[in-house]
């Protein structure tokens, strides 16, 4: 994922709300949102491209054991290992383990080199995590609120005067900055539209000259990848997904994938009920 999107008891009739694009390579073989056979309830895309026994994901839910998690690269083209294991399998260790979420973080934070950049976010839906591998902070609890990360080692968090903090000197990205408030002002009006939600990842409106991150990339495609949906014909915004949990433990989730130049493929929905902590 490359723009993850959250309201974490943001609302009281909610405990979670997620919405966040996928940006990849459309070469890379890929299923979309489906229950998978090796992990029984698990929702989840799956990513077809890594190396090893199992598929890795972006980002699942797993009802019946109360667990979400998700990752995003942490985009530093010079800092790639192509010997590093994959993200995607670090989710599935959460999503198929025991630890509860602090305890997770903390174990990867100790061994920041096993994985290429990445973000990580981890809930039991009691606490939310947040760790990134390329951080020199601590993993960090997530408080209630509205909360966004991209592809740099940052997490950005609305605060009450409308800004959109690090907690660091470093900005939140652009799109980071204005995804947290759109997903605050759609929680504000109407906190169930799933197509309200999909409508704020789907803006291709790039950050402006001045606020372009610099990672690497030449300039076109820098301002390509500023924009929450990634409109390009190599490297491009592959799904939208909206995971919507409720107070009363019913859930939603639902995603969006694409083609090439943000063509629309199909989209697929699942919902059901879990048994939420207190």
């Amino acid at each position: 994922m490359c723009l993850v999107l959250l309201g974490w008891r943001a609302h009281p009739e909610y405990r979670l709300i997620v919405a966040a694009n996928r940006d990849e390579f459309f070469t890379r073989p890929t299923e979309s949102l489906r229950n998978w056979d090796e992990v029984p309830g698990l929702l989840a895309g799956r990513d077809l491209g890594a190396a090893g026994p199992v598929p890795g994901t972006w980002l699942g839910l797993l009802p019946d054991r109360r667990r979400f998690a998700t990752v995003t690269n942490v985009r530093r083209p010079g800092d790639f290992r192509p010997d590093a294991r994959s993200r995607g399998a670090l989710l599935m260790d959460f999503l198929r383990g025991d630890p509860a979420p602090e305890r997770f973080v903390r174990g990867v934070s100790a061994a920041p080199d096993d994985h290429n950049g990445c973000n990580l976010v981890v809930s039991d839906l009691e606490t939310l995590w947040w760790h990134s591998n390329r951080s020199d902070r601590t993993p960090r609890e997530l408080s209630p609120g509205f909360h966004g990360v991209s592809n740099s080692a940052l997490i950005g968090s609305l605060t009450l005067d409308g800004d959109v903090a690090t907690g660091t000197d470093d900005p939140a990205w652009p799109k980071v900055r204005t995804g947290v408030r759109a997903l605050a002002a759609v929680v504000a009006a109407d906190p169930g539209a799933v197509d309200g939600y999909l409508a704020v990842l789907a803006d291709r409106t790039p950050a402006a000259a001045s606020e372009l991150p610099d990672t690497g990339l030449d300039r076109p495609t820098e301002r390509a990848a500023s924009a929450r949906f990634v409109n390009h014909p190599v490297h491009g915004t592959r799904c939208s997904t909206v995971l919507l949990v409720r107070e009363d433990g019913s859930y939603v989730m639902t995603e969006r994938t694409f083609a090439r130049f943000g063509r629309h493929r199909a989209t697929v929905s699942f919902d059901g009920r879990l048994d939420l902590p207190a």
